[in-house]
């Protein structure tokens, strides 16, 4: 099944893994740390999506398992799932583990999709599957959370600029907490 990962009990385990990712060069790019990334694609969702926070959520730690992950990042979504699942639910979980499928998705039916991703992102491609085969694209299609896979990965896509000025990670304490609470008061 691949490496596994730490599973995160609360909020505060989680922010303090997120703030350990603002000290991490981004795969994508020397002058963004993870955390930036993961910061910018949060607010493009919140702009984009305002009413969706468990979507922005997702956005801010979909990519929390780079640092446990190898070469290609073949694993950092599943394992990104699974340490967030218990405290962030399923809906999230799915979306996290459901980006690098969304990627291979745009790619096999949208060509030109190709052309916006990073040189890291052509190059953790190949190694992730690479386009999904039509019979797969076919049941990624027809997933009903298949608009707020596309949303992240577009989101996550976009995420990459070193100029870019985004709220930090104050801002989201407090909708990172609310939803570990709903979650552990069995609401969510």
């Amino acid at each position: 099944m691949g490496p596994t990962s730490p599973v995160f009990t609360d909020a505060d385990g989680l922010i303090d893994h997120l703030e350990v990712l603002g000290r991490l060069a981004s795969a994508d790019s020397p002058a963004l740390t993870e955390l930036d990334h993961a910061l910018q694609c949060a607010a493009r969702l919140r702009r984009d999506r305002p009413d969706d926070v468990e979507l922005q959520i997702a956005g801010l730690v979909h990519d929390l398992a780079h640092p446990w992950d190898g070469a290609g990042q073949t694993d950092h979504a599943r394992l990104g799932a699974a340490a967030v699942r218990g405290i962030l639910g399923e809906r999230v979980a799915e979306l996290i583990a459901g980006h690098v499928d969304a990627k291979r998705y745009l790619v096999a039916v949208a060509p030109a999709y190709r052309a916006r991703l990073s040189a890291d992102s052509v190059a953790t491609l190949e190694a992730q599957g690479g386009p999904l085969p039509p019979e797969e694209a076919a049941l990624f299609a027809s997933r009903p959370e298949r608009r707020g896979l596309i949303s992240l990965r577009l989101a996550d896509d976009d995420a990459k600029d070193p100029g870019a000025v985004v709220p930090g990670l104050a801002e989201w304490r407090t909708a990172l907490g609310r939803l570990c609470d709903r979650r552990a008061a069995g609401r969510g």
